[in-house]
């Protein structure tokens, strides 16, 4: 399996598996707990792995996101906790929820691994949250399902960060590239404009996945053709 296939074939799990967490009840409740409001602990927990930055970073980190959403947030949670804190409280939110809620018919250990080698050696240009969430602390080797949803949310703030300057280098903005892939998704990113019509920006979308997958594809390299397929496989049967 080549690299770029194998960056296609696992693009649904690294996208929805670890969104899991982030939609589940108990991370809204403990952001609640924790004093954040709503949208806030996303913000904070996600974009506070950067540090004390000005709002317009995250913003260009978040890429998908209305600026004046993610302004108000980043201000409002500025005064509950440290941005490193928060990014640590979101990170445990990850672990708890993989301990949870994954089963125990997947391999997670191995699954850490190839993970893990995909993550430690990918190049940080262009991917600041991915960078970012690297420096965060990972679980013990032992605990094999945090440290496998804490892996895989590096991979996906990595092809975040290469499928947001793929859309922006067809030429979509960030609300035309959702109103073709999660439309459903547009008020909850907090954007009040309604979905563009999708079908003249297909061809475009399709251009940008082929080459997040391209790009993506660059940091599967350092598996071989087994490990990759391997990977991909173990990634379409996890839950």
């Amino acid at each position: 399996m080549t690299p770029e296939q194998a960056a296609h074939d696992a693009r649904g799990a690294i996208v929805s598996l670890p969104s899991r967490f982030m939609m589940d009840p108990a991370t809204h409740a403990r952001g609640a707990e924790l004093g954040f409001e709503g949208f806030d602990f996303y913000a904070a927990g996600r974009g506070g792995a950067l540090g004390d930055v000005p709002a317009d970073v995250v913003v260009s980190a978040f890429v998908f996101f209305p600026a004046a959403t993610v302004h108000a947030a980043w201000e409002r949670s500025a005064t509950v906790m440290s941005r490193r804190q928060a990014a640590q409280e979101w990170a445990a939110c990850a672990h708890t929820w993989a301990r949870a809620h994954l089963g125990d018919a997947t391999d997670w250990a191995r699954l850490s691994d190839l993970l893990g080698r995909v993550v430690s050696t990918a190049d940080v240009a262009g991917a600041p949250l991915f960078a970012a969430w690297r420096t965060l602390a990972e679980p013990p080797r032992a605990d094999v399902k945090a440290l496998t949803i804490h892996r895989l949310n590096a991979v996906r703030e990595l092809r975040g960060a290469l499928h947001g300057a793929a859309v922006l280098t067809v030429g979509l903005t960030p609300l035309e590239a959702a109103s073709v892939c999660a439309p459903q998704m547009i008020p909850i990113m907090g954007w009040t404009d309604a979905p563009e019509d999708p079908e003249p920006l297909r061809d475009r979308w399709q251009l940008a996945e082929a080459r997040t997958d391209r790009m993506l594809g660059r940091h599967f390299s350092v598996l071989d053709d087994t490990e990759r397929k391997e990977l991909v496989e173990a990634l379409g049967n996890a839950e």
